[in-house]
């Protein structure tokens, strides 16, 4: 395994061994890692000093079901501190077939000023000139990338929105099926790679795959043990793979917790009908694909290809995220509508989160009616053009609120609060205002947990469990879903029959809390305190009115959450 390292501004491409310090980490552990040994904590994330990693997961590599997703981290231009995103389709696994440990990418812009892609293969790499990609939205630059280089190759760009260093701007990434629908949505670390001027990176189809195993019969024993309990399991085997993360959407209103009319309610009347019964059902009369894989191997599928009313492809995917803060957080109720939204920030590549979350702010200033589908598509096209509102609105919901004069902004460290509200669902509450990542809800989702969730009792430690079997997870290179089958056991047994080492019992809860100590210390050298770690203070005096509770978990037991 060797580290590639590419200074955009030079030019300059080497590969090297992999550093002692990092070879017993992988994913969002690496990215931890890397931010602390090389990156100044207090420089400016769009300037040079900054640099960015594709990390794919200790796993990653070996077509497991949900186990070759891929971290690209950097220092966040949005929150000003540690970020890590990941996501699934095939950059994870074709970095893993080319024996790349990590790429690197730093330095930049380039001298001539123009665009540059990265291509990488066995031979080597190097960057090319991407003239022609630049201002094209990732649709056209997944089809111009397939025509120079051929249908087998993978991919990581950026649209216009990374292009124009909009804060809610991400990394996509080829899915199975070689269109660009996964990104690595959250932070604006798509600004980052834009700043460097590289429109993307080319990862080449490679003679040889599956990375190396020392201990060949245990790492089949735990396979076999992990798919079993995958499909053994209802969320797994039937939940997310007949109804999709939308599934979600009828849990969060029985729950008052999902986003209505930017967080001032937690129930929304029209919740059936973006329920994921009804996008299911409307999706499947209209021929569209209602279980479709992210990553190849993947049984659960929990991914779609929503259609319209034509047959064709609207979106792909169409997620619980995004029909909540693009949905009910903006009083729409018609999915068209909302996959069309999503289509165009898919487009573009921005996080629907951030910026579903902006336009609910945008809302509350009088910028739409609520319930106005059209002008929200409008607003999006508005984002894609670069008006002057689209740019406010690209640039995430706390520059939003505070250039359109909204108080009641749903940010922890400027990063959108997620479709789950934290007055209602209190351990992801605690999740989103200590993780180091900013408000995310795939740092630790407590929702499942056999709690009172309106209740503040218990809720830091659930969420510090939640967290560190998270970031376990997020740097084995296994989705939020794999949770549901890969135990403690099977984590140890995987990592010790692939890598040989001795791995202790602990090892998934151990590495994902060395992975936010980390996390939390580079956020320390950044400047960040105590006071970061907390919700808008508006969540802790305005109670949700169909459950009459605020957020009211006390700060001194969440500054004490990672001290034990």
């Amino acid at each position: 395994m060797k580290v590639l390292r590419v200074n955009v501004g030079s030019g300059a491409v080497t590969t090297e061994d992999v550093p002692e310090g990092w070879r017993r980490y992988g994913g969002r552990a690496l990215v931890a890692r890397f931010l602390l040994d090389e990156v100044p904590a207090t420089c400016d994330p769009l300037g040079p000093a900054n640099k960015l990693i594709w990390a794919p997961g200790l796993l990653v590599g070996h077509m497991l079901s949900s186990v070759d997703r891929i971290s690209v981290g950097g220092k966040s231009p949005l929150t000003g501190g540690v970020k890590e995103a990941n996501a699934g389709g095939s950059t994870g696994m074709r970095m893993a077939w080319l024996r790349l440990f990590a790429l690197i990418v730093e330095g930049g812009p380039p001298a001539d000023g123009g665009w540059k892609v990265l291509v990488v293969g066995e031979d080597g790499a190097r960057l090319e000139d991407a003239s022609d990609l630049a201002g094209l939205d990732l649709a056209a630059t997944g089809e111009r990338l397939r025509e120079r280089y051929g249908d087998r190759i993978a991919v990581s760009a950026i649209g216009t929105a990374g292009e124009r260093l909009y804060l809610s701007a991400g990394i996509t990434h080829m899915d199975k099926d070689r269109n660009l629908t996964r990104i690595s949505a959250r932070g604006g670390l798509g600004a980052v790679m834009g700043s460097k001027r590289l429109k993307a990176v080319v990862f080449d189809h490679p003679r040889a795959n599956r990375p190396d195993v020392v201990d060949p019969a245990l790492f089949r024993d735990a396979s076999r043990r992990y798919l079993k309990a995958l499909q053994a399991h209802p969320q797994t085997s039937e939940v997310y793979t007949y109804f999709g993360t939308a599934a979600m959407v009828s849990m969060c209103n029985l729950h008052a917790g999902v986003p209505t009319r930017n967080f001032s309610q937690g129930r929304f009347e029209g919740a059936e009908k973006i329920s994921g019964d009804t996008i299911r059902d409307l999706n499947r009369s209209r021929g569209g694909d209602i279980s479709h894989a992210c990553m190849a191997g993947c049984i659960i599928k929990c991914s779609n290809q929503y259609a319209g009313p034509d047959g064709e492809v609207i979106v792909t995917p169409l997620e619980y995220e995004t029909i909540g803060l693009m949905g009910s957080n903006l009083g729409i109720d018609d999915p068209d509508v909302i996959a069309r939204m999503n289509a165009v920030a898919n487009d573009i590549g921005v996080d629907t989160i951030e910026v579903g979350a902006a336009l609910g702010v945008a809302a509350e200033a009088g910028c739409m009616a609520w319930g106005d589908g059209e002008r929200a598509l409008a607003l999006m096209e508005e984002v894609r053009q670069g008006t002057p509102l689209g740019r406010i609105i690209g640039s995430g919901a706390a520059i939003t609120g505070r250039v359109l004069g909204v108080r009641r902004v749903p940010v922890v460290k400027n990063q959108a609060i997620s479709a789950y509200d934290p007055r209602a669902i209190k351990g992801t509450g605690v999740t989103y205002a200590t993780s180091p990542q900013g408000a995310d809800h795939t740092s630790g989702l407590t929702i499942r947990a056999n709690v009172d969730h309106t209740k503040p009792e218990g809720q830091v430690a659930l969420s510090r469990i939640t967290q560190y079997k998270m970031a376990g997870y997020d740097s084995l290179g296994a989705c939020i879903f794999g949770g549901f089958g890969m135990d403690a056991a099977i984590a140890r047994d995987l990592v010790a029959a692939q890598y040989g080492w001795d791995v202790p019992d602990d090892y998934l809860t151990a590495l994902g809390r060395e992975t936010i100590l980390l996390e939390r210390e580079f956020n320390r050298r950044a400047g960040f305190t105590a006071a970061d770690d907390r919700l808008p203070e508006w969540m802790t005096t305005e109670p949700l009115p169909e459950i009459n509770t605020a957020f009211d978990v006390p700060a001194e037991e969440m500054d004490a959450i990672f001290d034990e």
